[in-house]
This record gives structure tokens, sequence and C-alpha cells, in this order.
């Protein structure tokens, strides 16, 4: 049940529309839809690195349809055919795909080759995509429109891999010798990146050679608003068609038309840094994780748009709730007195990230309730991409994180890896602990759906019971979409928005 925000709202209600926030492409006229039935898309956090698939810009390839990988994840996050038009498994660790016929944006043809080149690349990247950080694949050419993949180990989900937005295959132009990889122009979906500017802006034209059929839409223009609130005003202003993330404060004051809720993937949890500093003390740790209740969070900012953190999987994961286990073997937390004499009044570093509005908001209530606990807190609270360098290199004691637990694979297991192994390529926490890795290593050896999933479960009970992370909310997303804008995506996973489908009425 969704409960009415207070303050907050009424307090943003007298905010001022931010005039210009989202300024028009070269063939924007201004008013309405953009020029000749153009989308305009506003999205929430600007590129990292020129929307390179091996960084965080990966998803805005899928959700803008600019590149596809061999498959893709379709409404209940099974594997299904993009370029690949079929695939069988040959033994544990080797899969045939089967190609379909198709054109690269640049004119080029979709053949084996140019799909081993791409797998090449992605393997080869450093650091690895997110979604490679379990696995080790070789990929092979048998004939022009035939692939083999190969793994290390048994990998009983890798066509859910494959649908990756890290795993996109890309022209054969696309890869540098430098290693950085530019999707320009190189994709096979059917919108065409023609220019990128900076952060703030991009265009894309309707490649009229895609596959699967001419996109209804002529093009889209996007701009990257990392403030909430503006991005709501651009919706409100009719600046924009698509509204990415509206804030929750924000959405009591939009059209009820244009609102459109969609349960989330999305956890935001307490991620603390167990490499250093502090939080190495797991009595401190579990200190800080009885310090803070979640709960409070879904109405005073969230504005009943969120539920309770049950574990690291919400209710958006239906299997998750009926195969939790029981957290055993804690740490004893420390008391009061305790947290002030072995920090030593050290002030902990708390830090969150502005694209996602209410985060600043909920890690001022952690603070409070981790200062009622006996630490000393200062937040540090900055755009994502000024930061990410920092989190990965362990440079915060503690984190404030909003993650898409089934974003890179659809698969659970994925996740798990990804963030909490010793080698983890996304472990922020610093989580080295060998009953994690070896519970995670179960699950991903699992090939029957009901136990790989209880064995997840398994894994999450392991990673709870280091206190690394503490769950606090599970989000619902809530997007914003112009009325007569017809058929934008609503995903649970937050990997497709925009489709041949998607168009101004």
């Amino acid at each position: 049940m969704r409960t009415t925000s207070r303050g907050l709202i009424a307090a943003l209600a007298l905010t001022p529309l931010l005039a210009g926030c989202f300024a028009p492409s070269d063939s924007d006229d201004g008013a309405g839809a953009g020029a000749g039935g153009r989308l305009r898309v506003a999205l929430a956090v600007p590129p990292v690195q020129a929307l390179s698939p091996y960084s965080n810009d990966a998803t805005v390839l899928s959700k803008l349809s600019v590149a596809e990988g061999l498959t893709a994840l379709d409404k209940n996050g099974t594997a299904k055919p993009a370029l690949a038009k079929s695939w069988k498994q040959d033994d544990d660790t080797t899969w045939t795909f089967e190609l379909r016929k198709a054109e690269f944006q640049d004119g080029t043809d979709l053949t084996a080759r140019s799909v081993v080149n791409a797998l090449d690349h992605a393997s080869a990247a450093k650091p690895k995509p997110r979604v490679l950080s379990d696995v080790a694949l070789t990929a092979k050419a048998e004939d022009a429109d035939t692939v083999t993949l190969t793994t290390k180990s048994p990998d009983p989900v890798l066509p859910l891999r494959l649908a990756s937005p890290a795993l996109a295959i890309l022209s054969a132009k696309a890869y540098a010798k430098d290693g950085a990889v530019s999707p320009v122009g190189t994709g096979t979906g059917p919108f065409r990146i023609t220019r990128l500017s900076g952060k703030t802006k991009a265009t894309l034209d309707r490649f009229d050679g895609y596959w699967g059929g001419k996109a209804k839409a002529p093009g889209i223009d996007v701009s990257w608003i990392a403030d909430g609130t503006a991005r709501a005003n651009a919706l409100r202003s009719g600046e924009a068609d698509i509204a990415e993330w509206i804030p929750t404060a924000q959405a009591k004051l939009l059209d009820k038309d244009t609102l459109h809720e969609v349960p989330s993937v999305r956890t935001d949890s307490l991620v603390l840094n167990t490499g250093s500093g502090p939080f190495t003390d797991a009595g401190l740790r579990a200190a800080a994780r009885e310090a803070v209740d979640g709960s409070t969070l879904v109405d005073s900012v969230f504005g009943g748009y969120a539920d309770p953190a049950q574990g690291l999987f919400g209710p958006a994961v239906p299997w998750a709730a009926g195969k939790r286990v029981e957290v055993t073997g804690r740490a004893e937390a420390a008391t009061t007195a305790q947290v002030k004499a072995e920090t030593k009044g050290r002030t902990l570093r708390l830090a969150t990230y502005t694209n996602r509005a209410e985060l600043p908001e909920a890690a001022t209530v952690l603070q409070q309730q981790l200062e009622k606990a006996g630490f000393t807190v200062k937040q540090d609270v900055r755009e994502y991409t000024q930061m990410e360098a920092d989190l990965l290199a362990g440079k915060y004691d503690a984190l404030v994180f909003s993650r898409v637990t089934l974003l890179d694979t659809g698969d659970a297991v994925d996740y798990l890896a990804s963030d909490f192994t010793s080698d983890g390529v996304y472990n922020i926490a610093g989580l080295k602990d060998g009953a994690v890795d070896k519970a995670i290593r179960a699950a991903a050896a699992e090939r029957d759906t009901q136990r790989r999933q209880e064995k997840v479960m398994r894994a999450e009970a392991a990673i709870l019971r280091t206190d690394a992370v503490v769950p606090l909310v599970h989000e619902q997303a809530v997007q914003g979409i112009a009325t007569g804008v017809e058929g934008v995506i609503l995903d649970p996973r937050e990997r497709s928005l925009v489709d041949v489908d998607t168009h101004v009425g």
C-alpha cells in the first residue's frame, strides 16, 4: 500500500521549475513532441566512459535499443533469441550458437568472426565486465554463421549471461587498439548513435537496416539530467517525453496519467568497507547493522514507493521469499561505549550519490541512526560518475547504495559473484570471506533451477552473516511517460526502455 509523503513533498511543491534543464537537440522544435515525432528521453546517470559497454554505461545501450547480444531476456527472465536465432548445449562446458542474418549500423554484416572479436575484447577488457567476473569464456567461429562458446568450468546459465548489455556485439570498427570501445554507429539495434556530446546529450537516428523491422520513431534525443527534480520538471513542462527514475517526492506533483510504477529488483543497502578502516572489525559492523532501520525510510524518504528490505532480494524476485535462509553466526554488536572507544573519535566517511534523489536524504537518516550508536559520521555526496573509482578503491567507510540485483544477467549468482566474492570486480565492500566464496561457487555450479535458487539463498545468508551489507529497502521504480507516448517498456530489471514499437501517438 502506498502512503502519502509528508513535509518533503509540500516543500518541493514550492520549488520553481528549473528553466532550461532539458536542452533541446538541433532537431527539437521545443513544442510538444520532438520534431517529426522524435522521442525526447531524460536519463539519470551521465556516461562514465563514453557509453563503453564495459562500464555502467552498458545499460544505456540496451535501454535505447542501440546494441544487442546473442540473447535477450523475456519478461520472465529467461533467455530468448536475439542475434543468435538458436543455440544448443553440446556438453557441460560447450555451447553452439547459430546466428541470424543481421547488419551492423556501419554497413558490415554480422558474422561468426565479428561475434568472436566482440567477445574476445570483452574477455580481455581491464577491468573485466562484471558479467564475466566468475567465468572464463572462449569463442570460436565454426563457419560464417556458427559460433562455439566454451567455458573453463560448467556455466549452466550461459544463455542468460550473454544477454548482458556488457556483452553487446559491436562491429570491428568499435574496438580501438588502446582498448577503448565505441558504440557510436557500431551496434545492430534499431537506433544508431550519430552524436555523443560529452556527458550531457546524445542523438540517435533510426537504423533502417535493423533485422527486426523499422522502428516507429524516427530517432531519439537524449539528455542526461542527474538532478531528479529537474528530470521531473522536464516531463512536467513538456520538454521530455520519457523521464526515468522520477523521485518519489516528485511523483505526487505530476499528472497521474504520466506516472508508471514498476516493481523493481533494485535493493538499497548500506555497504560497509570490510577491507580497510573501522569496519574491518566485525563487532563494529554488527553495531552499524543494529543501529540502522531501513523501515523508517519507506514513508519518510520513499513516500511509500518501497518495501522494507527482507534481504538482498525483494518482492520483484518472487521465488526468494519462500527459500530465504535464517542468518546465523553473526558477530556480537559492539555497545555504544565500545563503538566510541574503538573508533577513538575517527570520523566515518559515509558516501552516497545524487543520481537517485532519495539516497542523500536516506544517508541523512542513517547518519543520525549511526551517531546515536556512537559513531561520528561525515557525509560525502556527489554525482555517481565522480565517485565510482573511489568506491572501487575502498576510499569510503560506508556507502548508501542502490543496486539492481538482476541487472547483469538476470541470474542472481552473477550479482553475488561480482559484488561479494573475494575477486569480485564490483566488490565495493572489499569482502574476502571463504564461506561466502564457497556458497556462491556452489550456487554457480548448480544446473537445476530450483536447487540453484535454494543455493542462492544460502549464499545470501552467508553474505548477510558478515554484515558487509545491510539491506534497507526494496524500491518500486517510478517512470515518467508523457501522455500520447506509446510502447515504452516498463522493465523491473531496468535494462529496457525504448524499442521498435515506442513512439509518439
